[in-house]
């Protein structure tokens, strides 16, 4: 089940993949933690909002 839509989507798949450029780019190793927001933003679920019942989704008609 879907619990993440619109601009919140958007933003994990971009800071995602910023941290990743600088994972990449050497700043760290913690940087690689881009991993989660990028798969969450990509699939459209997130585990934790699913834990505390958060669901950015429009609703559907």
């Amino acid at each position: 089940m879907k619990n993440v839509g619109g601009i919140d989507k958007i933003l994990r798949i971009v800071i995602g993949a910023l941290l990743i450029v600088g994972a990449l780019m050497g700043y760290g190793v913690w940087m690689w933690i881009g991993v989660v927001p990028l798969l969450t933003g990509l699939l459209g679920t997130c585990p934790l909002y699913k834990l505390v019942g958060i669901n950015t989704c429009p609703m559907k008609k």
